[in-house]
């Protein structure tokens, strides 16, 4: 009965009585359509499915997420209201699609329509500008009625499955590193002008460096995110503290205007950025929420930490000092940026309790280090750094706890 359960679970349940598997759902198209004084935007598939609507500010943005997905259509040019869209998997079970608008919008109407013609299933979302003030005094999410309860049953389903493994005993227990590949889902990160997405080098690189961990027998590790979904920048430090990590390591592989400047660095957290390229870079990454459609109006001040307690402090002294490692072991493997260690307000390095870093693996801009990039052996070789550097890094917190 509980193997039929969870079968059952996996199924997003066509209204007409056919019974699709969530990754069976195909989108066939994307059309978006100018109307006098309405935008339409419609979403075409194979079955039908429930969904949920929602509209943001700063910037304006209508969000709209579904079952997961199969991606498979071209993107259309967008119209209207519309000022471009992306798409992809926000979490595990479900798909999203954030529409940045030109203005301030409203959802006019909502509704599904039935297969006709050369047309599947659609989801029919039409939207209308209105004024800042009528944003914010408007109901800002709509739903169909089947979305609260396909939640529900997908959440059931994540609490059968998130079983946590049992914690090893003290005296066996080895060091647990938590590794973080950048954006994914509906964030691409940077993207190359051979077309290289940031989010898939992070997760390609995570994996070669997990492995080179856990190879050497002397490490737990632990991916953020296995597969392409975005995950909120604060859920990720949250995933190093809810495993109780010894380390947090973020990657990412960002683009400048600068062609020519290529080279892999190394950030931790400070109050006070290094430089302006920091300061620029940090803010940058902490927009990735934004850019993945997530509502920041929940976080509040327990959840936006601040650096002033002791804890964090001496917190920060610790990612310090791994990134001095790790900028000597890394600079043995590959090419590094001058000044190589620096420092600025990531959002995603604020654990408290977690020694945390970020790394640069190099530029997407620059086509030697996006062609590097995309070599599984040159991810290797960034895997074997790490294990130096981590190496290094645990026999100094040894050589401390003895003395």
């Amino acid at each position: 009965m509980a193997g039929l359960f969870l079968c059952l679970l996996m199924l997003v349940v066509n209204l007409s009585g056919k019974a699709f598997a969530a990754k069976d759902i195909q989108v066939n198209e994307v059309r978006i359509g100018e109307h006098a004084g309405y935008t339409r935007f419609v979403v075409d598939m194979n079955s039908q499915v429930p969904y949920e609507i929602f509209t943001l500010s700063g910037p304006y943005r209508v969000v709209i997420d579904l079952p997961e997905l199969n991606w498979a259509q071209k993107k259309s040019k967008p119209l209207g209201l519309v000022a471009g869209y992306r798409y992809g998997l926000f979490r595990p079970g479900v798909s999203r699609i954030v529409i940045d608008t030109k203005k301030p919008v409203a959802i006019k109407k909502h509704f599904r329509i039935a297969p006709g013609g050369k047309s599947g299933h659609r989801v029919v979302i039409d939207i209308i500008p209105v004024t800042d003030q009528t944003f914010a005094a408007t109901s800002r999410k709509v739903t169909s009625p089947d979305w609260p309860d396909y939640i529900k049953r997908h959440q059931q389903r994540d609490v059968v499955n998130s079983t946590p493994a049992p914690t090893p005993a003290p005296e066996k227990r080895k060091p647990m590193i938590i590794l973080d590949p950048g954006h994914g889902g509906p964030d691409p990160g940077a993207i190359g002008s051979m077309g290289t997405y940031e989010k898939k080098v992070t997760l390609s690189v995570a994996k070669a460096v997990k492995a080179a961990l856990e190879k050497s027998g002397r490490y737990r590790v632990r991916l953020t995110r296995d597969r392409d979904f975005y995950i909120p920048l604060r859920q990720r430090y949250q995933v190093a503290e809810k495993h109780e990590a010894d380390l947090f390591v973020s990657l990412h592989a960002d683009k400048i205007d600068r062609r020519n400047v290529r080279g892999a660095s190394v950030y931790t957290l400070s109050e006070n950025a290094s430089d302006k390229e920091a300061a620029k870079l940090a803010a940058k990454e902490n927009k990735s929420d934004l850019i993945a459609g997530v509502d920041l109006s929940g976080y509040d001040e327990v959840v936006a930490r601040t650096l002033l307690d002791f804890e964090q402090r001496a917190t920060m002294e610790q990612s310090w000092h791994f990134a001095e490692m790790l900028v000597k072991d890394l600079g043995q493997e590959i090419r590094l940026l001058r000044n190589t260690h620096r420092f600025a307000g990531f959002a995603v390095l604020k654990s408290p309790t977690v020694p945390s870093v970020l790394i640069e693996l190099g530029y997407l801009s620059n086509r030697k280090d996006e062609k590097l990039l995309r070599d599984p052996v040159h991810h290797r070789k960034i895997g074997s750094a790490l294990l130096r550097a981590v190496d290094a890094y645990f026999r100094r917190q040894n050589r401390l706890s003895r003395s």
